[in-house]
């Protein structure tokens, strides 16, 4: 028997009541209206749980949780991020933890010995401290793991360095990591780049990207350091941004994530690829912070400026030369232009590449057009077969660390016979008849005489190399490259700064295009590289990006603008100029414990008109760092315009020249510490060589207008002071001068002053 019959049958009151009610002639109209109002309870719900959602700035007002509370959820992610190199970049110092050998062991290098040893379960390091005696150091943390492990030392003023000696975790052995300038040195206790040092200090040097939510928490006052961290590692919310927005929206059982908010983190994985490229930037770059507290997801300009590329950091033909940990080299490549981001190849978690050797780039390129001997010429399963050791090769940095480029170029010997930029053929086929122009006939062979000029062809290398040394067809190389609407921004914008050097109209009008290039590097750039005729030409011009919506160029555009007279400015201008001044003095701050950003702070407080202030901070800045060139200068300029400082300035003048004279000698090839050489024995009155030092600079950089401006300038004073010979000269430097800038008036006045000079000469030598 049915349950509906029994029900019947037993006379159920409750159940005959509603057979009773559907059976009556408006049973069924109260059955769908029970219906109807139940399925419009159910979709208010719904629509209300969707409706619902976070206030605007939840996701700026989230919190660091820690990744305790993403592992109940996130099991296998954590599972590979476990003991990969993110989870392993800083530890405590354990038994576990440390590498080394710490068994009363000796490490000796050019007279320096480091003793490393153990205490009371403790791991400890006898080595030379700041003021050039030894001590016992106790090692406090671990830094990475492979292919080389470092250990930090924490000082009572709560610096934290990082000791030079590192552990050679494959070889099993202690090595030292000089500094790439002085390889074959032994660093002075009182040297910047001593383990002790400024170079060597993790508060601000490493711990930003060893760490999550580091708090760098300096005090200038006191000179010393309360840094803080959420974890010890680069954990989740290094990545993904604080989550504590993320798990109130799990746990909220709502049927939905937040309609406003998404899933409470940064979106990296949109169809827009930059986003992810700029989280892991802000690590993975040669940079310096202009804002805190960066988040993932935000835009990287407005809390970072990034490297550009440079002679030292970058080879001509944009290859990593320093490390510039990879970011400025991918900006570079096709695969950035195509839209390739890191999670494309890198697993986020593990940090394992996603396949196993040609597999790899497979994901893209036909394996039977790319992965043949047809291309790569090679033995089918060697190192020369592999698709990465052409294009991505790898440079050694700290001595055992291997890193490939992410350039992703194709091989161009032919440039190295061209230009000496390196090349990856020549990384393996060392023989003595191996040479670059061996790789670059085989290239031919192989490939044909034509190579591809979109981005890696000639004019590209060959406009750094020219513009790096000076050379007059710069001008029209990096015209030419700039003009060509492939090049990447980041070589569009370092080509800019590099035209600035030159003084023609084609480069005037070239850099006030860029003022509106959608870059904010290349328009960064523009601004910092733009010629102005006037003032009022320069306010014109640069004064609209005092308003861009980039704060790296709104900076750009202030520290431009800072040394008019602000009579000048309208009182709209004078308004922007005051906001887009006080985030560049944030960024000043964010950088107190570094000698630079008191010089820039002096250089505010002259444009204020605050000479006590200026006095202050430049005092601070020498105390800070007393080995650098340029402060002694400046604060003798300073004491000058206050007067009563004369024995003070003429020290701070003569201390100068030594470290100028230092600079030179490590910088043999670079003209800039020459030509303050030479504007300083001006100063000092020595003009014989002032007029050395500022010719050597003119010689080495011919296409300098500032260069051979103060040259003229310097003659044309010593022919002034009666000094005959200088005549000849001075007119000589002024038709090379007019030459570089035919529009300048600079020349056409001092020739007229020459003449009048002469003429007031000759007329008292006649009577």
């Amino acid at each position: 028997m049915s349950r509906y019959n029994r029900c019947i049958e037993g006379g159920d009151p409750s159940i005959m009541a509603i057979f009773s009610a559907i059976n009556h002639p408006r049973g069924t109209i109260v059955w769908w209206l029970v219906l109807a109002l139940s399925i419009l309870a159910i979709g208010i719900y719904v629509g209300v749980d969707w409706a619902i959602s976070e206030k605007p700035e939840a996701m700026t007002q989230a919190t660091f949780v820690g990744r305790s509370s993403c592992i109940d959820c996130h099991q296998a992610e954590y599972d590979a991020y476990a003991g990969s190199h993110h989870d392993r970049a800083m530890e405590l110092a354990t038994e576990e933890t440390v590498l080394g050998d710490f068994g009363d062991v000796t490490f000796e290098r050019l007279g320096e010995t480091t003793r490393f040893f153990r205490r009371d379960g403790k791991f400890f390091v006898h080595a030379e401290g700041p003021e050039g005696k030894y001590h016992d150091y106790q090692v406090q943390y671990t830094f990475g793991f492979d292919p080389l492990q470092q250990y930090m030392v924490e000082f009572p003023d709560g610096r934290v360095q990082v000791l030079r000696v590192s552990w050679d975790t494959h070889r099993k052995e202690w090595f030292y990591v000089p500094p790439p300038d002085a390889v074959d040195l032994r660093l002075a206790h009182d040297d910047p780049t001593h383990w002790t040092g400024i170079a060597q200090n993790w508060n601000t040097t490493c711990a930003e990207c060893h760490s999550t939510n580091l708090q760098k928490n300096y005090d200038l006052a006191t000179d010393t350091y309360h840094t803080t961290f959420s974890e010890i590692d680069v954990s989740c919310e290094s990545c993904h941004g604080p989550g504590s927005l993320h798990v109130k929206l799990a746990k909220s059982g709502s049927l939905f994530w937040d309609r406003r908010h998404g899933y409470g983190l940064a979106k990296l994985q949109g169809l827009d690829s930059t986003p992810q490229i700029e989280t892991c930037a802000q690590c993975h770059s040669r940079r310096g912070a202009v804002h805190a507290e960066f988040r993932p997801g935000q835009r990287f300009a407005d809390h970072y400026n990034v490297s550009l590329l440079r002679d030292q950091l970058y080879h001509a033909d944009g290859q990593m030369a320093d490390e510039v940990y990879v970011y400025g080299s991918f900006l570079q490549s096709r695969m950035h232009a195509m839209g390739v981001r890191c999670t494309d190849c890198h697993n986020p978690h593990s940090l394992d590449l996603k396949f196993e050797g040609n597999q790899l780039c497979a994901q893209c390129h036909i394996p039977a057009k790319y992965d043949t001997v047809a291309h790569h010429h090679h033995q089918a399963n060697t190192p020369g077969a592999a698709c990465v050791t052409c294009h991505m090769p790898e440079t050694t940095y700290m001595v055992v660390d291997r890193r490939r480029d992410h350039h992703i170029r194709s091989p161009r010997p032919d440039q190295t016979v061209a230009f000496g930029t390196p090349n990856a053929c020549n990384d393996c086929h060392t023989k003595p008849e191996e040479s670059a122009e061996w790789a670059a006939a085989k290239i031919v062979e192989w490939y044909g005489p034509d190579r591809p000029a979109e981005i890696h062809g000639p004019h590209r290398t060959a406009a750094f190399d020219a513009a790096w040394k000076g050379k007059p067809e710069g001008e029209k190389l990096l015209i030419d490259l700039i003009g060509r609407p492939k090049t990447p921004s980041i070589t569009k914008a370092s080509a800019i700064a590099l035209l600035g050097q030159y003084g023609s109209p084609d480069v005037a009008g070239m850099l006030r295009a860029a003022l509106d290039d959608p870059s904010p590097s290349v328009r960064q750039s523009a601004v910092q590289s733009l010629p102005a005729d006037s003032p009022q030409e320069l306010l014109r011009l640069v004064a609209p990006l005092l308003r861009d919506r980039v704060r790296t160029v709104r900076i750009a555009a202030a520290v431009r603008l800072l040394p008019l007279d602000p009579k000048q400015l309208t009182p709209n201008q004078a308004e922007t100029l005051a906001l887009a001044t006080d985030e560049y003095r944030e960024q000043l701050a964010m950088a107190s414990d570094h000698a630079e950003s008191h010089r820039q702070l002096a250089l505010l407080a002259r444009r204020d008109h605050d000479a006590s202030k200026g006095v202050e901070e430049l005092r601070l800045a020498i105390g800070l760092a007393p080995y650098l060139t340029n402060m002694r200068a400046e604060l003798a300029l300073l004491l000058t315009e206050i007067g009563g400082h004369d024995e003070e300035v003429e020290q701070l003048r003569r201390e100068e020249t030594k470290l100028l004279l230092r600079d030179i000698q490590m910088l043999p090839d670079n003209p800039a510490p020459r030509y303050r050489l030479g504007l300083l024995y001006y100063l000092l009155e020595d003009l014989e060589n002032a007029e050395t030092w500022l010719a050597q600079a003119c010689e080495m950089r011919p296409q300098s207008y500032p260069f051979a401006l103060g040259l003229a300038l310097l003659q044309q004073e010593r022919y002034k002071r009666g000094e005959d010979s200088a005549l000849e000269r001075a007119v000589e430097s002024i038709k090379k001068l007019d030459a570089l800038h035919p529009q300048s008036p600079d020349a056409k006045n001092l020739l007229r002053e020459l003449i009048q000079l002469q003429k007031i000469r000759d007329e008292a030598e006649s009577e």
